[in-house]
């Protein structure tokens, strides 16, 4: 670990007795809102454990989140955590990038009832598809995870549960906001001693606003979703099948050129798990997910006058075995995917097929206090042969409450069908790599308030750039350099019966190891703050983020690159929800309260104040 990395880690702690302080004015009441001890989560080590056990950094978006957010995309409940930047590329429907601590956009997995969803063309999953309504909770799980999920995950993992059933019932909302966006979405969960069905659907149309700055023609969006949740137990088997399905319309620029695409996105599975023995327990999952863009209006450089598109099929089988040997719980299995992807972008067709496979064994362990989870995964790409990857980490507790831990993981991601043959194209890259080191930790102050710490180091090698040469004129992509990001976060909660807050803070430095330069979009220091008050029937709530200064890439009329710097900003939110008896709940919120002007991208628009309302009603 680096002297700046402890630097940083030191800076951060001296914000710790400042962030204490703060719960002094908070009334020491018994917890309404789920505390630390109380989430299950599975996304670390695929294996259900409590939230407080864990030892890699994770952060969970839970259901009131969700409703009390009244976001128009998964996107919008990222952006408010520390050390993950997201970048649209416009207003609602538009693409949405994710660049967590620091690393890529397409270098974290997103996975949607265990199924991955990014997608073999581009690589960056289509969250702003994803209706939050259809969503139960969100697991985000920083730092490498290669070993047992295989290429791409070297940023982390991000895992979106859609709804599950907790009693019989239903509900129903409507809601309009600036924008002309009009939303009304509806669920409805049966449960009984046989099992239990939920299935959520959600319509959202928006008028949206310009795309590029200069412009004048609004970028609409279209979206209609729905999810659907099965269990049954048979013979001592448990049975499950999940689906989901999003598809609509985006309108965008093109270049200045308006145009739009039809999409679909959409996953399928089934799963049955159960104990072969008093020790052993085994689960088989089959998915597929589909991918599909269409662009409405001909390729100009097509050899004939055919539209855009981008389609990835991917079948996947997770085969996963669970052993339990006195205080080892030991995981192991294999995960087998076959990708058909399919494109014509710029007049440049391609049709790939792709396949891979990836056998992992993880071994989590306690004696006293001292915790250990080591993890050893190794996958074989029909492209790129055998890669190996590891995780490592430790934890100590050093006294009730408080947990030291330190780790080191490696991951690696596998170029896509887009990279190697789309415009620009060079099969002859060679996978990125990288080597993840980081130490944290974790105190529990009471039962209601908890404070951590990580700090980490993280070196990435082979990365793929899109670059400009004499004998590519037109631009090749090629494995050009090194990134090192070395970065430290913070984080504080405290929830009682009548509050609920909570802050983050990162510091990071995600530079370019050969040149020194920061990575275009990410910024070094970004903070939120989270406080949510009862009072009565009512619950109001403030959120706020601040990011720093980013660098970004545009180009002059005659397309060469030009570095511009993108100015920090402050978002701050305001939300308010009255319940009026009977299942009636009236809910507001304000995006943008202050009405600043800020860039996500350089050249691309961002949304102003806006207001949304909604009627919501709960039968149960």
């Amino acid at each position: 670990m680096s002297h700046s990395v402890l630097r940083q880690c030191m800076a951060l702690a001296a914000v710790a007795p400042s962030i204490l302080a703060a719960s002094a004015v908070l009334a020491d009441e018994a917890a309404e809102w789920p505390l630390p001890d109380q989430y299950v989560v599975v996304t670390a080590s695929r294996e259900p454990e409590p939230l407080s056990g864990v030892l890699a950094p994770v952060t969970i978006i839970d259901r009131d989140d969700i409703d009390r957010a009244l976001a128009i995309d998964v996107g919008q409940l990222l952006g408010q955590q520390p050390g993950i930047d997201i970048t649209p590329y416009g207003g609602p429907g538009q693409t949405v990038s994710v660049f967590m601590r620091g690393t890529n956009s397409n270098h974290t997995i997103f996975l949607v009832d265990g199924i991955r969803i990014n997608p073999g063309t581009i690589g960056v999953a289509a969250i702003q598809n994803i209706a939050p309504d259809l969503v139960d909770h969100v697991e985000i799980v920083k730092g490498p995870r290669s070993a047992i999920y295989g290429t791409d995950a070297i940023g982390g993992v991000i895992s979106i549960v859609t709804r599950t059933p907790t009693a019989t019932g239903a509900t129903a909302l409507l809601g309009f906001g600036r924008y002309n966006t009009r939303e009304a979405s509806g669920d409805l969960d049966l449960k009984g001693d046989g099992g239990s069905l939920s299935f959520a659907t959600r319509w959202l149309e928006s008028d949206g606003f310009p795309v590029l700055a200069g412009d004048t023609t609004k970028a609409g969006y279209r979206n209609l979703s729905e999810s659907l949740t099965a269990r049954t137990s048979i013979g001592g088997i448990d049975l499950a099948a999940h689906a989901w399905n999003a598809t609509g319309n985006t309108q965008y620029s093109d270049f200045g050129t308006p145009t739009d695409e039809d999409y679909r996105n959409s996953i399928a599975a089934v799963e049955a798990s159960g104990r072969v023995s008093s020790q052993w327990t085994m689960l088989l999952r089959v998915g597929r997910m589909r991918d599909d863009l269409l662009q409405t209006a001909p390729d100009p450089y097509a050899a004939t006058p055919t539209p855009d598109f981008e389609t990835t099929h991917r079948t996947t089988l997770d085969w996963q075995n669970s052993v339990a040997l006195g205080r080892h719980a030991v995981t192991a299995g294999a995960l087998w995917s076959d990708e058909a992807t399919s494109a014509l972008v710029y007049g440049t067709a391609f049709d790939v097929g792709t396949r891979s496979t990836t056998g992992y064994v993880e071994d989590r362990f306690t004696a006293g206090a001292h915790h250990v989870s080591a993890a050893l995964g190794r996958t074989h790409h029909s492209t790129f042969g055998d890669h190996g990857t590891y995780n490592a980490e430790y934890g100590f507790e050093s006294s009730p409450g408080t947990l030291w831990t330190a780790g080191i993981g490696t991951a690696f991601r596998a170029p896509d069908s887009t990279d190697r043959f789309g415009y620009g194209g060079n099969p002859a890259l060679r996978p990125e790599t990288s080597r993840n080191v980081e130490v944290g930790v974790r105190q529990r102050i009471s039962a209601r308030e908890e404070v951590s710490l990580t700090a980490y180091d993280n070196h990435i090698d082979n990365l793929v750039a899109f670059t400009y040469t004499a004998d590519f004129p037109n631009g090749i992509n090629e494995n050009l350099g090194r990134a090192r990001i070395r970065g430290a976060e913070a984080s504080w909660q405290y929830t009682t019966e009548a509050w609920r807050a909570r802050l983050g803070i990162a510091h990071q430095e995600p530079v370019s190891a050969d040149t020194g330069t920061q990575l275009i979009r990410r910024s070094r220091w970004n903070a939120t703050g989270s406080f949510e008050r009862v009072i009565g029937a009512h619950e109001l709530g403030l959120d706020a983020r601040t990011v720093g200064t980013r660098p970004d890439t545009t180009y002059d009329a005659d397309f060469n690159p030009v570095q511009v710097a993108l100015g920090g900003y402050t978002l701050v939110a305001a939300t308010w929800r009255w319940s009026l008896g009977h299942g009636l709940t009236l809910q507001a919120k304000v995006d943008n309260l202050l009405d600043k002007r800020y860039e996500y991208i350089s050249g691309y628009n961002t949304q102003r104040r806006s207001i949304f309302g909604a009627v919501r009603y709960d039968f149960r």
